[in-house]
């Protein structure tokens, strides 16, 4: 009996060895977690942006469009001074349309020419016109006028027989009635010879009265005219033009802001490039995408820095609005002092926004995020094969707010209390059992 309860005693230690050596590398083998709890503090927000130096202002510098562009030694960015070469135009092409020009105001020449011969001649024949039909109303009135002293010397002689006859035979016979029938005929004869004069007359004198109106005014002459007149003007500035060999100066200084034709293309008739106005101070410009945007308003202060200047500046935002070349980002202008910067030259802002406390802020390398969703890996305990231990819960939460460095949790899933993993020495996953750094495992 003595030495069966030896043995016994001995199996026991065996197994506590066992035991103990097995739950030793079965937690030796677990991964090694560090945990924080969450933190009541302020959730800052520094917003920092790279941007670049531009001109206040601008100023066109137009050209006689359609010239074709042979070279363009400037480039965006470089500054010119006034007199200085900006580009010059193709002098085979120029000459093409000089010769053009001069066709096409030769063309409307022989127009012209043309217009003002039919003129010529058409005038001619008006005027012959106008002297054969004075000569027709002479000869209409004259001869009418003497068909009217005809009739009227037949009704004279009528009325003359008439009364010879009454003082003969005292009236009452035929020869007497037939007198007046005749002295009748003769008054009805002058009154249709006046009528037919004065209906020839007014015919006659309508005829020249209209010859004698002036003539309807020819558009097409004055089109022709204005027409030539622009093309000798446009080749008086072609061959100015090619006296200056074609090249182009610039006509004031300042730094070359856009260029809209390059060589090849043709001059538009709007600006050919852009120089910056260097009466106005530059601006810097930036880019912010829409986090940025969250922190940085119209009129905010912010930190402005500019190459080349070891100052910061505290400076307003002087304009805020989407960009019209870059997609969902919003374009930041900055007003610089005088004197401050160039165009082309780099510069940065930022500013930092102090923003709301919160009770429950973790660091933000304890936050995943999947499927835009939220979680956090909290600590917890359970009773296990071989005790206690400590295993992994996943839980989702929702985020108020976050910086580079902490995220701020609303209440629910988590509290003050609640054990939030930070680190693993290998990777970990929910229920999974793991040692804690700060544990007695």
């Amino acid at each position: 009996m003595k030495k069966a309860a030896i043995g016994f005693a001995v199996f026991l230690s065996l197994m506590l060895v066992c035991t103990v050596v097995s739950k030793s590398i079965y937690t030796y083998r677990l991964p090694m977690v560090t945990t924080c709890a969450p933190e009541s503090k302020y959730v800052e927000h520094k917003i920092e942006a790279e941007g670049i130096v531009v001109a206040g202002g601008e100023k066109p510098v137009t050209y006689l469009s359609g010239l074709r562009i042979d070279s363009m030694p400037v480039h965006v960015g470089d500054r010119v001074e006034e007199g200085d070469v900006l580009f010059s135009v193709d002098l085979e092409d120029l000459k093409e349309k000089m010769d053009e020009k001069k066709d096409a105001i030769a063309r409307l020449s022989l127009q012209i020419n043309t217009i003002l011969e039919n003129q010529a001649i058409a005038q001619q024949k008006k005027e012959l016109e106008l002297a054969r039909a004075r000569e027709d109303y002479d000869t209409t009135a004259r001869n009418k006028d003497t068909e009217v002293g005809r009739a009227l010397e037949s009704y004279v002689q009528a009325e003359q027989d008439l009364e010879e006859e009454l003082e003969n035979n005292g009236g009452g016979s035929e020869e007497e009635k037939a007198l007046k029938r005749a002295l009748q005929n003769a008054a009805y004869g002058e009154a249709d010879a006046k009528g037919e004069r004065d209906e020839a007359v007014k015919q006659a004198g309508r005829k020249v009265e209209d010859l004698l109106l002036p003539e309807e005014e020819a558009a097409d002459l004055d089109v022709a005219k204005l027409e030539r007149t622009s093309l000798s003007e446009q080749l008086n500035i072609f061959q100015q033009v090619q006296d200056q060999q074609g090249v182009v100066l610039a006509p004031f200084g300042g730094v070359v802001t856009e260029i809209m034709a390059g060589v090849g293309d043709r001059t538009p008739d709007t600006a050919v490039l852009l120089i910056s106005d260097e009466s106005l101070p530059c601006q810097l410009k930036v880019l912010l995408d829409k986090d940025q945007k969250k922190y940085i308003g119209l009129g905010d202060k912010i930190a402005v820095k500019v190459e080349g200047k070891s100052r910061e500046l505290e400076k307003e935002v002087d304009y805020l609005a989407e960009s019209k070349n870059a997609p969902e980002k919003y374009e930041a202008l900055i007003n610089l002092p005088e004197d401050t910067g160039i165009p082309g030259m780099s510069g940065s802002v930022s500013r930092t926004e102090t923003g709301e406390k919160y009770k429950l802020c973790i660091p933000l390398t304890a936050l995943h995020t999947k499927d835009k969703t939220d979680s956090v890996y909290v600590l917890k305990e359970r009773e296990g094969i071989l005790g206690q231990e400590y295993y992994v819960d996943e839980v989702n939460v929702k985020v108020l707010d976050k910086n580079d460095n902490w995220a701020a949790l609303e209440g629910g899933g988590v509290d003050q209390d609640s054990k939030i993993i930070l680190s693993s020495t290998k990777e970990i996953k929910k229920g999974e059992a793991v040692r804690w750094e700060n544990g007695n495992s």
